[in-house]
């Protein structure tokens, strides 16, 4: 059987178009104004890390401007509180190159930022990062190396922010039935279910 993988660059280039125009012009090394905006009005992205099993990709999420500006080529992204198997943190601690997915409630467009971080434990950062009186424990540093908007034909396809394309909770497993089954009912999967909202409220910062 021959093989359909693509194996260099030449042969996989030969088959797309090549970009130009706006698909070139819109990547800088350094957050223009344009893209501050979109940063301080998200509440939400995803952190891209690496590790030795491969990519691995994590959601932040906080009120919008959660990641902060220092300044035109540095982002602070506080580490909230969460499940700490700090698994993000382990990968920069190996392999400093991280990515960004901005994502803005009812807005298609998405901003994509490349770099490299550091984890911090900077006082005057941390202290930069509290939220109800809650410090983060630690802070990345992120610096850009490259930043572009991608345009809105994946949220577009996927209706993404369109109320007809959400699907209800219980469509799907619990996360209590998932945990259940997955520790061979070690965890109580009813207990993990009935304790998790009260667990999220008090437990965001």
């Amino acid at each position: 059987m021959p093989s359909h993988d693509i194996a260099t660059v030449a042969d996989l280039e030969a088959l797309y178009a090549k970009p130009a125009g706006a698909s070139v012009a819109k990547e800088l090394d350094y957050l223009h104004p344009h893209y501050r905006a979109f940063v301080e009005a998200s509440p939400f992205c995803l952190l891209s890390t690496m590790n030795d099993k491969g990519g691995d990709c994590s959601p932040r999420g906080d009120a919008p401007g959660f990641v902060q500006i220092l300044d035109e080529r540095t982002l602070l992204l506080p580490d909230r509180r969460g499940n700490n198997r700090i698994d993000s943190l382990r990968n920069i601690i190996a392999d400093a190159r991280v990515g960004l997915l901005f994502l803005i409630p009812g807005v298609n467009e998405t901003l994509r930022v490349s770099g490299t971080a550091t984890v911090s434990t900077d006082p005057d950062l941390i202290a930069r990062c509290m939220v109800q009186g809650k410090a983060p424990t630690t802070v990345l540093v992120i610096r850009i190396r490259s930043v572009f908007f991608q345009c809105a034909r994946a949220l577009l396809r996927s209706h993404l922010w369109s109320p007809d394309a959400q699907i209800p909770r219980e469509a799907l497993p619990s996360t209590g039935t998932i945990v259940a089954t997955l520790s061979q009912n070690a965890i109580d999967g009813e207990t993990y279910d009935r304790e998790l909202p009260e667990r999220l409220r008090n437990g965001l910062y």
